[in-house]
């Protein structure tokens, strides 16, 4: 089908979201201006998800994304579920325990997060009692464990996603009397999803990664260049660390079935995930919980293999990588963005095309035509074709579009063609996933004054 630009940019605004943050939010002066996200489906229905949260209580925002795999089901719950978890782990004693006391009491809860919600981003109703006993329990531990200091936010992320990935196993071992919810646990355990996390309060920016998405600093350099900081490392076959990391934690007769294919036990890309409990549960327990489950669960060809050369679970962690950033008045953006975006743009590329779009000031690169054999009429035409896509070039409203409509539609020249846009977006659902992944993106931009102010 060929698609106007119309029906393009349609397709491309579907899933876009902007925020901009309040000058004076009453507490301090906030350095971050505000965010602009963005998905593009590939999978039916897709699998990735995205979230967006003021903490109430405490100071600092969170942005995140989350790549689910195996289905929805696990991601889904992570998006909802996740920043609860780290703004209870950053609450001080005194505040838990009013939360504690109003429940008690059934009084009206003190509010922890103020959502940044796009209406398609869906929160599960059903589950929602669920979860809130599981985090409930968390918080009544931590004010039994309570030691007087505060929480340093470094782990306070590593606590939260451990915990969660925990309560996600816990919940979907113990199983639910109703038999939707009973279904519903037992999808988010056997389904899986990493997660890319950003907590960002004054100069202190915080990433927890865990898993392959990632997260980068736009950084504007002196002559007015852009330049990339990468803030995540992905856990993959590609990160010798992590390979290492794996083969320390298991058996060297195990060391040649640990990574095949470069993926852990032959079957998973990403080496550190939430849920995935084919890879963290004991067979038996495995045996127990496909058994006693519901008919969906056992028609679920995924749910009854055991992985090859499975002999000393767990081969899988939910433990995330943190990073510490002090910002400075140079760092103007942060993106977040799922495995989709980087398998199609290199991060050099991300920076420049976000930097530009930000500042609306485009630096012309010579026009690269690599080995190709180009006459003057080409050449002409690629120079008139690309004075008149700069005047169009903001026409997007949202940072994290405009990297989409590059990421899809870029061609080897590295400017976007319609057509090929054309062509990506109007695959058929079942012919999509073959030419790319699903790609959700966040881009938050800081407020460079501000921060030069700290």
């Amino acid at each position: 089908f060929y698609l106007t630009p119309s029906q393009v940019n349609s397709i491309l605004k579907a899933n876009e979201y902007s925020f901009k943050v309040p000058e004076f939010d009453g507490k301090n002066v906030s350095s971050v201006l505000g965010f602009d996200s963005n998905q593009l489906p590939a999978n039916a229905p897709i699998e990735d998800r995205r979230s967006a949260a003021t903490c109430l209580q405490t100071r600092g925002m969170l942005l995140g994304v989350f790549d689910g795999h195996a289905g929805c089901a696990c991601a889904q719950a992570v998006s909802e579920r996740l920043f609860y978890y780290i703004a209870v782990s950053l609450l001080p004693h005194e505040t838990l325990l009013e939360i504690e006391n109003a429940v008690e009491s059934g009084r009206a809860l003190l509010p922890i997060l103020q959502w940044h919600k796009h209406p398609n981003d869906y929160f599960s109703k059903e589950a929602s009692k669920l979860y809130f006993n599981s985090l409930r329990t968390y918080w009544q531990e931590l004010i039994d464990l309570n030691s007087g200091e505060t929480t340093d936010v470094r782990e306070a992320l590593i606590n939260a996603f451990k915990r969660l990935d925990n309560d996600i196993s816990l919940e979907a071992q113990v199983g639910d009397p109703n038999s939707f919810l009973n279904y519903l646990v037992l999808r988010v355990a056997f389904s899986g999803a990493t997660a890319c996390v950003a907590h960002v309060d004054g100069i202190d920016l915080h990433v927890a990664n865990t898993g392959d998405s990632r997260a980068m600093l736009g950084v504007q350099e002196e002559d007015g260049s852009w330049s990339a900081v990468n803030l995540s490392y992905d856990h993959n076959a590609q990160n010798e660390r992590e390979v290492q990391r794996v083969k320390m934690e298991h058996p060297k007769s195990e060391e040649k079935s640990l990574v095949k294919q470069d993926r852990l036990l032959g079957l998973l890309m990403p080496f550190r995930a939430f849920g995935d409990v084919k890879f963290k549960w004991s067979i038996e327990l495995q045996k127990r919980v496909v058994e006693s489950g519901p008919d969906q669960l056992n028609d679920n060809e995924y749910t009854k293999f055991i992985p090859p050369n499975y002999y000393t679970p767990p081969y899988l962690t939910a433990e995330p990588e943190v990073i510490h950033h002090r910002l400075r008045p140079q760092d103007k953006f942060l993106v977040l963005a799922t495995d989709g975006l980087w398998e199609t743009m290199h991060r050099q590329d991300v920076a420049r095309i976000v930097g530009e779009y930000l500042t609306g000031v485009h630096h012309q690169q010579p026009i690269a035509v690599g080995g190709y054999k180009v006459t003057l009429g080409q050449m002409h035409g690629l120079l008139t074709e690309r004075r008149a896509r700069i005047s169009s070039v903001f026409e997007d409203q949202n940072a994290a579009t405009h990297l989409i409509r590059h990421a899809v539609g870029n061609n080897e020249f590295g400017t976007v063609d319609h057509e090929r846009l054309s062509k990506m977006l109007s695959l058929p659902e079942e012919l999509a996933r073959m030419y790319r992944d699903d790609i959700t993106i966040i881009v938050v931009q800081f407020n460079s004054h501000v921060i030069g102010a700290y």
